[in-house]
């Protein structure tokens, strides 16, 4: 068997060491064996593989371009062997042991740091030794006694320990329920500097100043006028035009800070910049530094944990919940493939809609979707719920069309869509293998019940959803509700009903909707 190096591996497969890594957790291509490389004198240990899987990652980068996840292509690589390393014929010294392989975190660069050369050891690291590693070198967020936070790319702090809200901002920052109460900026005006021509408190608000500059323009600090007042929009413009903005990667500076007890203490600020906002942590010089460069240079784990641990927050949005007709009926009907496939083919289409519209996907049970508009993220966010609504519509039935053609039946595939707008609590329930966003609340009840409702590919709203829009903006939309006059169906523009005078008590569905009949709502048509 030929074998390649990861080095080479990576340079002709055009694919970075962390997507290699990921590859060999998610089990598309085999675990590496480890040995001293010939000829290259700067490389202690390298790890090798059969040079048969430039053929896998070549596959995978095509299906990736067809539009399929990284677990739909697990799902079809599953159905056809792996190339698999044999390591009892190759020329390798250090195969990785079975022990080792099976652990959840031995990754290429567990392998390559832990793999022991015969000439010294004559085995390589046991399952043990590589957990003792591990815990050696790992220290989790929890084991932090220094003070650090996380703020999101609105400069809200999403996650903070004890030691920073007694040291930094003197403050309970964790109880604050809404998300602009946490902004970073109102947090050090109003419980650092109140008001005062502290030092301290200036560095501290130019260094934040910096990151919010790399990502902002000047006018987005006008946003948080209301917390802070027009001498504190003024103190924000002037860092804003004195300092440089701070982009990307790992940034390091000290600053003063004024303790509680009246006394200085110089801190070594290390902050991280992430897509999902910016890590701060405050570290005294005299502190060791043991495990923490490892936390800070496991970039991918630490803002996997902070997103764990993001705080509760209270916000206003929007819910869009879809759930595919009759699609118990269409899952008898169809072959087991055919029905995934048409689920995955849903997915795709709508995927991009959501995209365009700032929708975050949320936790669902079934085969419908759940997407979130957030307030915080977009001001748009009533009518770009309705503006993906009814582009979701159209995009169902391009796709209806093409399943009809293509099996020649009479089937309508429709997606049943129903919004409301509400103000819940949202947070992060981690889950297997990702993290999934959610809301607690009845808003997102009433949105899955009006998309139960909804038939034939309608789009449901409440009105208390139509009522958070201007005049204008509701002149765009055409909704009402349809009566049957003499046998005929009429539309009935610009009104609203309750559920309840809808589906009369007698109806087989009514105590399905029982709990929200007194729901007032209407039908949207189309969007002008």
């Amino acid at each position: 068997m030929d074998w390649i190096d990861s080095i080479d591996l990576m340079k002709r497969g055009g694919i970075s060491r962390a997507t290699l890594n990921n590859y060999i957790r998610m089990g598309l291509l085999p675990r590496p064996s480890v040995k001293r490389p010939e000829g290259r004198s700067n490389v202690r240990r390298v790890g090798f593989f059969p040079v048969e899987v430039l053929t896998t990652i070549d596959g995978i980068k095509n299906l990736k371009k067809e539009g399929m996840s990284m677990q739909e292509i697990r799902s079809v690589l599953q159905e056809r062997p792996i190339v698999a390393a044999k390591n009892e014929k190759g020329p390798l010294e250090t195969p990785i042991s079975a022990a080792t392989a099976d652990l959840p975190f031995a990754s290429l660069a567990d392998a390559e740091a832990l793999a022991v050369p015969r000439e010294n050891a004559g085995t390589c690291a046991s399952a043990e030794d590589v957990r003792k590693h591990r815990d050696e070198l790992q220290l989790t967020l929890q084991e932090l006694t220094m003070p650090a936070y996380l703020v999101n790319n609105n400069f809200e702090v999403d996650w903070i320990n004890q030691e920073a809200e007694d040291v930094i901002f003197r403050a309970g920052v964790a109880r604050i329920q809404e998300a602009e109460g946490r902004n970073i900026f109102r947090l050090l005006l109003q419980n650092v500097l109140r008001g005062t021509g502290d030092q301290a408190g200036e560095e501290l608000l130019s260094l934040h100043m910096q990151f919010f500059k790399a990502r902002h323009e000047k006018t987005s600090l006008d946003k948080i006028w209301e917390g802070i007042g027009s001498a504190g929009l003024a103190r924000l413009q002037t860092q804003y035009d004195q300092v440089d903005a701070a982009h990307g990667g790992l940034q390091e500076s000290y600053i003063s800070l004024l303790l509680a007890d009246g006394t200085k203490q110089v801190y070594h600020v290390h902050a991280i910049v992430y897509r999902e906002g910016v890590f701060f942590l405050y570290k005294q010089p005299e502190q060791s530094m043991e495990g923490i460069a490892q936390l800070l240079s496991s970039r991918g784990k630490i803002i996997q944990e902070l997103l764990k641990k993001r705080l509760p927050t209270l916000v206003s949005f929007c819910v869009l919940v879809a759930d595919l007709q009759d699609s118990v009926r269409i899952c008898a009907e169809l072959p087991p493939d055919e029905y995934f496939e048409l689920i995955n083919q849903i997915w795709r289409c709508m995927e991009s809609t959501f995209k365009k519209y700032y929708g975050t996907y949320g936790k669902h049970a079934g085969d419908g979707m759940v997407y979130y508009f957030l307030k915080d993220n977009d001001a748009d966010y009533v009518m770009n719920s309705i503006h993906c609504a009814a582009e979701l519509r159209e995009k169902m039935k391009e796709l209806s069309n093409a399943w009809r053609e293509k099996k020649r039946w009479f089937n309508e595939l429709c997606l049943n869509i129903g919004i409301n707008e509400g103000q819940e609590f949202f947070g992060m329930i981690p889950a297997a293998p990702a993290i999934e966003f959610t809301a607690l609340g009845d808003s997102v009840n009433c949105a899955g019940r009006l998309s139960d409702f909804a038939r034939g590919g309608s789009i449901w709203v409440t009105k208390n959803l139509l009522n958070r829009i201007t005049a204008d903006q509701r002149a765009e939309i055409r909704f009402g509700i349809r009566r049957i006059d003499q046998g005929a169906e009429i539309l009935l523009e610009n009104l609203f009903a309750r559920i309840m005078d809808m589906i009369k008590p007698d109806h087989p569905k009514y105590p399905k909707f029982e709990d929200i009949a007194t729901l007032t709502v209407t039908e949207i048509i189309g969007v002008r």
